[in-house]
C-alpha cells in the first residue's frame, strides 16, 4: 500500500530528545574513553529476522544529528521487504558519533519495523474480505506520529489521532450524557459539519437503540463472529462498521469474513513484539 513519507521536521525534535536523554550530562564515556578521536568506522545495519522496513529515516537522523558529514547508503528503504541478514543501511565516517547515536536508532527502529510487520502479516489474513486493519490511540507516549506511520507503512489504516480528530462515544460518555440517545444528539449538536461521529455499542440491543438516531460508525465491542454477523446485517450499510476487542492473529480472519468494515487492534501499537535490527562494525 502505497504510503507519504515523513518530513524531518515532523520526527528530528523527537530524535533529539532521544538523543539528549542517553546522552545525559557528560555524553558518551565508552566512546569517548576508548575510542580515539579520528578513528573510522562502516557500521552495517542489519535484520536478523525477515520483516517489514519503517521509520529508517527517523533511525538514521540519530546519526545524522551527531554528525552530518556521515555517509549513510539505504539499501531497504521503508515498505521494503527484509530478509533475515539482509542490509538495510550503511553508515561511514568518524567513530564515535555512529557509536553515541547506535542505540537510539536501533530503539526507534526496532519499534517500527515491529510495528510494520506486525501490520503487514494482519493486512494479508484479512486480503479478499474488504475488512481494513487499524490501529488505535493505545500508542507510546511520544511515539504516537511514528507508530501510526508504520502501521501505514504495513498496510494498515489509522484511526483517530487524538480526541480533536472526530467525536467517539463510549461506554462512560454514555453514562455520563444520561444514555446513548442524549449522547449522540448533545454531540451532533456540538460539531461542525465536518467531524464525524462513531459510537461503541456493547450489544445488539444497543446497536438498535442506534440506527434510528444515526452515526457515521459503530464500533462494535467484544462481540463474537456470529454476534457480529447479526450486527452488519441490522447495519445493512448505513454505518461504518468497526469490530474491536480480544482480535488476535488467529481469528482475525473469521472477524473479517463477519463482513465488518474495519478491525481494530490496541495492541498493534501497545504491545508488539521489537524486530530484531542490529548495527555491526567492520573493519576500515
Amino acid at each position: 500500500m502505497p504510503h507519504a513519507p515523513l518530513y524531518p521536521v515532523m520526527y528530528e525534535d523527537l530524535v533529539r530528545a532521544a538523543l539528549r536523554e542517553d546522552l545525559g550530562r557528560a555524553g558518551d564515556l565508552s566512546a569517548d574513553a576508548c575510542v580515539p578521536a579520528e578513528a573510522r568506522a562502516r557500521a552495517i545495519l542489519r535484520a536478523r529476522k525477515p520483516g517489514v522496513i519503517a521509520g529508517l529515516e527517523p533511525a538514521l537522523a540519530a546519526f545524522r544529528l551527531l554528525d552530518p558529514a556521515l555517509s549513510i547508503t539505504v539499501q531497504a528503504a521503508d515498505g521494503a521487504g527484509v530478509a533475515a541478514g539482509g542490509t538495510v543501511a550503511v553508515v561511514e565516517g568518524a567513530a564515535r558519533p555512529i557509536l553515541s547515536a547506535e542505540r537510539t536508532a536501533l530503539n526507534l527502529l526496532g519499534r517500527l519495523c515491529g510495528i510494520a510487520t506486525q501490520t503487514h502479516e494482519l493486512a494479508a489474513a484479512v486480503e479478499g474480505t474488504g475488512a481494513h486493519i487499524v490501529c488505535t490511540r493505545k500508542t507510546t507516549l511520544g511515539l504516537r506520529m511514528l507508530e501510526k506511520y508504520a502501521v501505514r507503512v504495513g498496510g494498515g489504516s489509522n484511526h483517530r489521532f487524538g480526541l480533536d480528530d472526530a467525536v467517539m462515544i463510549k461506554d462512560n460518555h454514555i453514562v455520563a450524557a444520561g444514555g446513548l440517545k442524549a449522547a449522540v444528539e448533545r454531540a451532533r449538536a456540538h460539531i461542525g459539519h465536518m467531524v464525524k461521529i462513531e459510537v461503541e455499542v456493547d450489544t445488539l440491543d444497543q446497536l438498535a437503540e442506534l440506527i434510528p438516531l444515526g452515526a457515521d460508525a459503530v464500533l462494535l465491542d467484544n462481540m463474537d463472529p456470529a454476534t457480529l454477523r447479526r450486527a452488519v446485517r441490522m447495519v445493512d450499510g448505513r454505518m461504518i462498521t468497526e469490530a474491536s476487542g480480544g482480535v488476535t492473529p488467529e481469528t482475525v480472519r473469521a472477524v473479517a469474513e463477519t463482513g465488518v468494515t474495519l478491525i481494530s487492534l490496541g495492541w498493534l501499537t501497545h504491545s508488539v513484539k521489537n524486530f530484531d535490527v542490529g548495527l555491526d562494525f567492520e573493519p576500515v
